[in-house]
């Protein structure tokens, strides 16, 4: 998704953000090659728009088959009682666990939908057990894979 741009921004401000967001190296060497422009310069570009923070931060997408077989899981949640204090505490606990990928606040019968990885079903069972009693989850509606790859 790209993010709309304020003017402040000229033409080598959004080519460098352009070449980042398309997964380009984080090297400057190479971000400047792909913008006709210096290491020096782009350096100092990105550092000023980490500065102002129009770069949140800087990312490695990392290929999931090469660091082991992993499974993933679309996980619907129904919070026991929707007041916004459960909501928020569920999101901040959840949001602090590496296995979950991204979390959704969502409309309709479910409350959340959450992306997890994890190695194996096993370690899925262990963190479902292990969250379940700390986010207050309605009776009958425990997180459940909805597809696992």
């Amino acid at each position: 998704m790209r993010c709309s741009l304020p003017r402040t921004l000229d033409k080598l401000d959004r080519q460098i953000l352009e070449h980042l967001q398309a997964g380009g190296a984080a090297a400057a060497r190479e971000t400047a090659e792909a913008v006709g422009s210096s290491k020096s310069v782009v350096q100092r570009r990105i550092k000023r728009l980490e500065e102002e923070g129009v770069i949140l931060e800087r990312v490695a997408v990392v290929d999931p088959q090469k660091c082991g077989p992993l499974m993933t899981f679309l996980v619907e949640v129904e919070i026991e009682h929707e007041r916004v204090d459960l909501l928020d505490d569920f999101r901040k606990t959840v949001l602090r666990l590496e296995e979950v990928q991204q979390c959704y606040y969502v409309t309709g019968a479910t409350d959340f939908m959450l992306v997890v990885v994890t190695k194996d079903m096993e370690s899925f069972e262990a963190l479902s057990r292990q969250v379940s009693p700390k986010i207050r989850i309605s009776d009958g509606s425990r997180p459940r894979s909805l597809s696992a790859r």
